[in-house]
C-alpha cells in the first residue's frame, strides 16, 4: 500500500512542492539572520575601500546625515536616488548611519537656518561636531568622518625661520602639497613656530615638527627646544643627511647616535630608483604605526639612526632598511653615478639600517611620544607621492596625537576601469564576429540538417 502511495504521481508532486517550499523558506530565514554579499565588478565600484571601511568601524556612536536636496535635479535628475545609493555602502558596515531628506523648495525656513546653499548639499553630524559637503564621493565622505572622529582640535606646530621645510609650503622641499594637505583634510591645524619670536612652544600644540635646518639655530632656541621635551612634548623629527645646525643637544637629549653616510639600498635598483632610495616593505607588527601597513615606503637619501640604550626611554623600530645594502660616508659627496657604487670595506657599514624610530616614556604622569626619520625627503612635495608615503606620515602624526583608532590606511583611488586595444587586437575581434561567427552558426546549422537528413 505505502508503496503504490510513493509511486503516485499526485503525491509525489505534492511532496516535491512541500519539499521546494521548506528550502524557500529556510532561505528566506536564513536571508533575514545572516546577510552575504559580493562584489564582482572588476574595480569594485559597489564597495569602499579598505581604509573607508576600518574608518567607519572606529566610529562608536550613530552618524546623521541631513540631505538637502529637491526630488529632481534639472542636470543629475532624481539627485536623491544618486545619493540614496552611494550611502548604502557606507550603510552596508555601518548601519547606524541616519539618512535624512529635506526639500530646500518645501522647507526653506530649515534650509535657511542650517545655512545650505547648494541643491543636494550633505549636513554630516558625529558626536556632537558637524560639517557641510558640497560634492560626495568616497575620499571627501571618507576624510569627513576621519576629521569627526577627532577627539579634540589638534593643532600641528613647525619649527621655522632656519630655511626648514614648511608644513603648508608648495616648493619642491616642502612638505605641503600632500602631506600636509592631508593633515588638514583630516581635521589638523597647521601652524609655523619661530622661536626666535615665541617664548616657549606653546602648550596648544599637540606636537612640534622640526626638519632640517639650513642656518645654525640660537643657543637661545635650543634651550626652548628643550624645555619643550624636558616637559613632556610630542615631537616629529625629519633629519636629513647634513649637519644638525643647531640641534646636537636635541640628539643628546634623546640619546640619539646619528652616524655620517647615506644608506645604499640595492633592492632600490630593481624598482628603477637611484641606489641612494631606501625602500621599506617588511614593518614590525608590534606598534600602532606600523601594524597592517604593507605598502612600500621610498626614503631618498635616508641616513642611519642609533642610539644609546636609556632605561628612561622605550625604542621601537619602525623602518629597517638595505638588508643587503651598506652605509656610505662618500655617496652624497662623490661624483660617482648612483649605479656604479660599490661597498667599501675600509669607510663603508654593512646593512641592514635604521632609518625610522619611536621613543616613549612617562613624563609628568603623561605618555610622551617622539619619532624620528632619518629622511625629510621622504614627505616632501618632490617624493610624497611614491608608494605608502603619505600613509606612513599621517600614521605617525596619528600615533603622536595619541589617535591610534585613526590609523588606518587612507583610500585609494578607484582602479581604471577603461580597456585600450590595439590594431592587432581590433582587426581578430572584428575578423571573428564579422567572419567567424557567421561560418561557425552555419558550419553547426549544415551539421543539424546533415544529421536529420540521415536519420
Amino acid at each position: 500500500m505505502l508503496r503504490k502511495l510513493i509511486a503516485s504521481p499526485m503525491l509525489r508532486n505534492l511532496l516535491f512542492v512541500l519539499l521546494l517550499l521548506s528550502v524557500a523558506l529556510g532561505l528566506g530565514y536564513l536571508a533575514t539572520r545572516y546577510h552575504a554579499q559580493r562584489d564582482i565588478t572588476f574595480n569594485a565600484s559597489n564597495s569602499l575601500e579598505p581604509g573607508s571601511v576600518e574608518v567607519l568601524k572606529q566610529l562608536t556612536g550613530p552618524v546623521n546625515i541631513t540631505v538637502y536636496a529637491t526630488e529632481q535635479d534639472a542636470r543629475l535628475g532624481d539627485i536623491r536616488k544618486i545619493i540614496r545609493n552611494f550611502m548604502s555602502l557606507y550603510q552596508r558596515y555601518k548601519p547606524d548611519i541616519k539618512l535624512v531628506f529635506i526639500d530646500p523648495e518645501k522647507e526653506p525656513e530649515k534650509t535657511r537656518a542650517a545655512r545650505v546653499q547648494l541643491n543636494g548639499e550633505l549636513v554630516v553630524e558625529y558626536a556632537g561636531r558637524s560639517e557641510h559637503l558640497t560634492q560626495l564621493n568616497e575620499q571627501v565622505l571618507t576624510s569627513t568622518l576621519l576629521r569627526l572622529a577627532h577627539s579634540r582640535d589638534q593643532t600641528v606646530m613647525y619649527l621655522d625661520g632656519h630655511g626648514e621645510r614648511k608644513l603648508d609650503g608648495i616648493a619642491n622641499h616642502d612638505l605641503g602639497t600632500l602631506f600636509g594637505a592631508k593633515l588638514k583634510q583630516n581635521g589638523f591645524r597647521i601652524n609655523s613656530l619661530n622661536l626666535a619670536l615665541a617664548q616657549e612652544v606653546p602648550r596648544n600644540a599637540s606636537m612640534l615638527v622640526i626638519t632640517q635646518p639650513q642656518v645654525d639655530l640660537m643657543p637661545g632656541e635650543a634651550d626652548k627646544l628643550l624645555r619643550y621635551v624636558e616637559h613632556g612634548g610630542n615631537l616629529l623629527w625629519l633629519i636629513d643627511a647634513e649637519p644638525l645646525r643647531g640641534l646636537e643637544r636635541l640628539a643628546e637629549k634623546l640619546d640619539l647616535l646619528l652616524p655620517p653616510g647615506i644608506v645604499i639600498d640595492p633592492a632600490s635598483t630593481g624598482m628603477n630608483a637611484p641606489a641612494t632610495w631606501s625602500l621599506g616593505a617588511g614593518y614590525p607588527p608590534q606598534h600602532p604605526i606600523t601594524r597592517n601597513f604593507n605598502l612600500i615606503t621610498a626614503f631618498p637619501s635616508a641616513r642611519p639612526l642609533m642610539w644609546n640604550e636609556n632605561p628612561e626611554w622605550q625604542h621601537q623600530v619602525l623602518v629597517e632598511v638595505a638588508a643587503r645594502g651598506w652605509v656610505s660616508r662618500y655617496a652624497a659627496s662623490s661624483n660617482v653615478p648612483t649605479a656604479q657604487l660599490r661597498f667599501d670595506k675600509q669607510h663603508d657599514t654593512p646593512g641592514p639600517a635604521v632609518i625610522a624610530l619611536a621613543l616613549q616614556r612617562n613624563v609628568n604622569d603623561r605618555e610622551q611620544r617622539i619619532v624620528v626619520v632619518g629622511s625629510g625627503a621622504f614627505l616632501a612635495n618632490s617624493f610624497a607621492g611614491n608608494g605608502g608615503n603619505v600613509d606612513m606620515g599621517i600614521n605617525m602624526v596619528n600615533w603622536l596625537a595619541s589617535e591610534e583608532r585613526l590609523i588606518t590606511l587612507q583610500p585609494r583611488a578607484a582602479k581604471d576601469s577603461n580597456l585600450v586595444l590595439g590594431k592587432t587586437q581590433l582587426t581578430v575581434i572584428g575578423v571573428g564576429f564579422l567572419v567567424g561567427l557567421p561560418l561557425l552558426l552555419a558550419g553547426v546549422g549544415g551539421l543539424m540538417w546533415w544529421k536529420r537528413r540521415r536519420a
